[in-house]
């Protein structure tokens, strides 16, 4: 036990010097917010990955592994093909975009993109991402709590504010700088401890007879329709898990990277790190949950009894099985490093939202940059500290809920409400500011109405369940924004436009 908490201090002490170096890049807004938009690809690549996947990766993926079998590598086709899609299709034209407007902030391309003239777009816009945000940080605070509880038999309320002290000592000194630079850390310890980890056990299983032992167990774990084959409640099942890729095409704590990276030409290079990072990391992720579920569980075995609720404490078993004491340390790290990244990428885009597009824009246009900085640190840690009262209020009352789906659900949030925004913005000049903040507040309500308002219904309740909330509300806000912007055009706006 004493060499993993000597790890892991080395590894709180890393993120403090990152924190503590930052800071001295740190000279205005720009540079708290967007890095002074001049990072390079690797740090860019790692930390949109870093961002984008959180405790769900870590946990929730390899948990959804040891339940579901092979049926789950339909979320990494999903992952890939929405990864693909933000750095082939998306990233130019949002850098171009964004640059030329001189945009720090999502909410601040889309005032200038839509020509606005009120303050709504921006108000609704960064009240949106902030809710879903604390949600989200809420999330990952919970799952810090229980990553603590497994590896290292502490108290869940104990870890919880550990995890969340640390991260937010290193945003307050570093802001986005800190952010980007402790993401490629984190970055390179998350894709090292996955693709290492299924390389290891493979020596523990009889390779020849992997699948006859998992048909042994169940033989749904190794159907790709899932459990029972093919039926169209699997179909739903399958897009619901092919959809959580949808969150990579527009999402403003992942879409901020291309603002921050130097160029255009750093994207180039950027998108095969970030496509082959996903690809090897969540397909290794569902690995590891089904090399878990042959090591640990037989036929008959109730698996949450093994593996803990939705098998998210499969990680650690195999893990703990395979590795020696000193690197089992280095995973406890590695699982932080996944939560903690997304953590301080959601909590600087967040307090942007408040800062600039609220505060400096709307409220006090006359705030200097000295004084935004230090204000910015102030809103970041009051978001902190709602997002870690809501993970304490949530462990209390809800005791069986598991860190995929809650996870998912903050995901889903901020997806929904602003990846259909992003698209319609960047390749359809009809698209007008009434059509965006229709499509805003389709997405942000669609969520929970598809989370629980329609899986309620008879009949196609269970197809809503399973498909998942996000899909849904994603071609929701498309399809409103879409009619809303047919019916109240603006042919000015689509004759100057330039995209």
């Amino acid at each position: 036990m004493l060499t993993k908490y000597l790890i892991l201090g080395l590894y709180f002490v890393v993120l403090f010097l990152i924190g503590v170096y930052a800071r001295r890049a740190v000279k205005d807004y720009k540079d708290y917010y967007v890095g002074g938009k001049r990072l390079g690809y690797w740090v860019v690549a790692f930390s949109t990955r870093a961002t984008g996947e959180s405790a769900w990766l870590l946990l929730g993926l390899t948990g959804l592994g040891a339940i579901a079998g092979v049926s789950a590598y339909w979320v990494v086709l999903g992952e890939v093909i929405g990864v693909s899609v933000a750095w082939f299709v998306m990233a130019k034209p949002f850098k171009r975009l964004t640059d030329r407007y001189d945009s720090v902030t999502v909410p601040d391309y889309l005032v200038s993109r839509f020509q606005s003239t009120t303050h709504l777009l921006r108000i609704v816009s960064a009240v949106c991402l902030s809710v879903f945000v604390v949600i989200y940080v809420s999330a990952q605070i919970d799952a810090t709590g229980s990553a603590f509880e497994a590896f290292l038999d502490m108290n869940y309320f104990t870890g919880a504010l550990i995890g969340f002290a640390i991260v937010v000592v290193y945003i307050f000194f570093g802001g986005f700088i800190a952010v980007a630079w402790s993401d490629l850390f984190q970055g390179l310890l998350m894709f090292l401890g996955l693709v290492l980890l299924p390389i290891v056990a493979v020596f523990y299983l009889d390779q020849g007879a992997l699948g006859a032992r998992l048909n042994s167990i169940d033989p749904d774990l190794t159907n790709l329709w899932g459990a029972g084959g093919f039926s169209w409640l699997n179909m739903a099942t399958i897009l619901g898990y092919a959809f959580i890729g949808l969150g990579f095409m527009g999402s403003p704590q992942v879409f901020v990277r291309f603002m921050s990276i130097k160029n255009k030409e750093e994207i180039n290079k950027g998108r095969w790190v970030a496509i082959f990072y996903t690809l090897l990391t969540d397909a290794a992720a569902v690995t590891i949950g089904i090399f878990g579920r042959y090591l640990f569980t037989e036929q008959g075995m109730d698996v949450e009894v093994v593996l803990g609720n939705n098998g998210q404490n499969v990680l650690v078993h195999l893990v703990e099985h395979t590795m020696p004491v000193i690197l089992v340390g280095v995973y406890v790290a590695v699982v932080l490093a996944a939560i903690m990244s997304t953590i301080d990428s959601l909590l600087v885009v967040a307090s942007s939202a408040i800062m600039r597009d609220i505060y400096q824009q709307i409220l006090h246009p006359e705030t200097k940059a000295m004084n935004m900085t230090r204000l910015s640190r102030i809103v970041t840690l009051v978001m902190a500290v709602v997002a870690l009262g809501l993970a304490l209020l949530v462990a209390i009352t809800v005791p069986g809920r598991t860190i995929f789906w809650f996870v998912i659900f903050g995901w889903s949030g901020i997806a929904a409400t602003f990846c259909p925004v992003i698209i319609l913005s960047l390749f359809w000049k009809g698209y007008t500011e009434k059509g965006a903040l229709a499509s805003m507040i389709a997405g942000f309500l669609g969520v929970p109405i598809f989370k629980f308002g329609m899986t309620a219904i008879p009949g196609v309740g269970p197809y809503f369940g399973e498909i998942a909330e996000l899909g849904p509300a994603f071609a929701l806000a498309m399809l409103v924004g879409f009619i809303v912007s047919k019916l109240w055009p603006n042919p000015a706006l689509t004759e100057n436009i330039e995209l």
